[in-house]
């Protein structure tokens, strides 16, 4: 998303279409959307293909599912894997907070009515224009990790205030987003002696173990931590007041969904020993998502090569599926409504491009073209990295399960 742009929504969101609450969708949904087959299969037929249908329902029930896991945690959701309206308006409804990492999503958050109060700045490195539109729209919290970015906040002494990222490496987690931001613990204390001398306020600690982190282990080992580093930075006269736990809470892309009040009970257990008054927040982004999203594609073209079945579908790794290049997970996939025999078979995208391929030998029945196909757990990290390669358009979006007030198109 352009730091400069002044659309009211981010424009890769153009062919968004919102749809009212349909009959024939389940009102209540957990771990995974309950959209029926039928109701995709009218969608598909109102819409066109490819489309990417999200449930807002499902979206609730993961933000209550965490809530309930992580009581007294003020969850701000994290747009990025999922920057949509509806999926805004339903947070701001149950009185979630945000995320912002750009000038984009501001820009978003603002257009779904969410108060700037109810928003943070997480990311750890911003330019000028950055900050600047941000502290235009009211937001007065952002991360920071190393001497260059405290120095941007000079100016800004009276208006914002900074949590200090910290690094802890995790080659566990699917992805370590430690390795991009986060100073070194040790490099705390100095930091909060800098931010000092430039009159700079740091309020509290961040941190984020990864994406899709299997092990609540780094979790109680950075809260830890960071609980010493506010304990130390005390003694020297820092009221540090904040922590910011990330996200990363993992989802299930095939089997039983993990039991989030399971594995966050360590991690409630670690909390209770912070500094007494210690305000505690974190930044969930797939949890919420990932499970909300469903992908109907259809097949464009067949072809046999080497004893199996090609399919050629109107969807691919440039599209909705691009999460299995960018975000490393394999979505489910079958057939809606083909049946008979299940034969290895290869399902391909729909650009020139020999690399868009979604799956290679998955059992399928003999599929014709024409026919449909639906990716599950498809909310997070797929539209919102796909791209128009080859001017092929993204998939549609459609919001369903919405309530009352959350109609708006786009």
């Amino acid at each position: 998303m352009s730091s400069d742009s002044h659309d009211p929504v981010p424009r890769h969101l153009d062919r968004v279409r919102v749809v009212k609450r349909l009959a024939g969708f389940p009102s209540r949904g957990k771990a995974r959307s309950r959209v029926t087959a039928e109701a995709l299969r009218r969608l598909a037929q109102h819409h066109g293909t490819p489309l990417l249908v999200i449930d807002c329902d499902a979206i609730r029930s993961q933000y209550r599912a965490l809530a309930a896991a992580l009581p007294g945690v003020g969850l701000h959701y994290a747009l990025k894997p999922l920057p949509f309206a509806p999926v805004v308006a339903a947070l701001r409804d149950l009185g979630a907070n945000f995320d912002v990492a750009t000038t984009g999503e501001i820009d978003l958050v603002r257009s779904q009515g969410v108060p700037a109060d109810r928003c943070i700045h997480t990311h750890p490195i911003k330019s000028f224009a950055d900050i600047a539109a941000a502290l235009r729209f009211g937001i007065r919290t952002f991360v920071a990790d190393n001497p260059d970015e405290f120095r941007k906040f000079a100016p800004y002494r009276r208006r914002a205030e900074l949590l200090l990222r910290v690094s802890f490496r995790n080659p566990s987690a699917v992805v370590d987003l430690s390795r991009k931001f986060g100073c070194e613990p040790a490099a705390a204390r100095p930091m909060l002696e800098m931010a000092r001398g430039l009159g700079v306020r740091v309020r509290g600690l961040s941190f984020h173990v990864g994406s899709q982190v299997a092990d609540h282990t780094k979790y109680v080992e950075a809260i830890d931590a960071c609980r010493e580093i506010m304990i130390e930075a005390r003694g020297d006269g820092h009221d540090l007041d904040v922590l910011d736990i990330g996200g990363g809470f993992p989802v299930a892309y095939a089997g039983a969904p993990p039991k989030i009040g399971e594995f966050c009970r360590p991690i409630r257990r670690e909390l209770k020993s912070l500094p007494p008054g210690t305000r505690v927040i974190a930044e969930p982004g797939r949890y919420i998502a990932a499970a909300a999203g469903t992908c109907v594609t259809a097949v464009i073209g067949r072809a046999q090569r080497e004893g199996r079945w090609w399919y050629y579908l109107d969807d691919g790794i440039y599209g909705s599926f691009s999460g299995q290049h960018y975000d490393h997970a394999l979505y489910p996939v079958d057939c809606l409504d083909r049946h008979g025999p299940r034969h290895p078979c290869v399902l391909a995208g729909p650009t020139c491009d020999s690399i868009d391929v979604i799956h290679e030998d998955i059992p399928l029945p003999e599929l014709q073209i024409g026919d449909l196909l639906v990716g599950r757990m498809m909310g997070a990290y797929t539209q919102a990295t796909a791209t128009d390669f080859n001017f092929i358009p993204r998939a549609r979006m459609v919001a369903v399960n919405q309530r009352a007030g959350s109609r708006r198109a786009h």
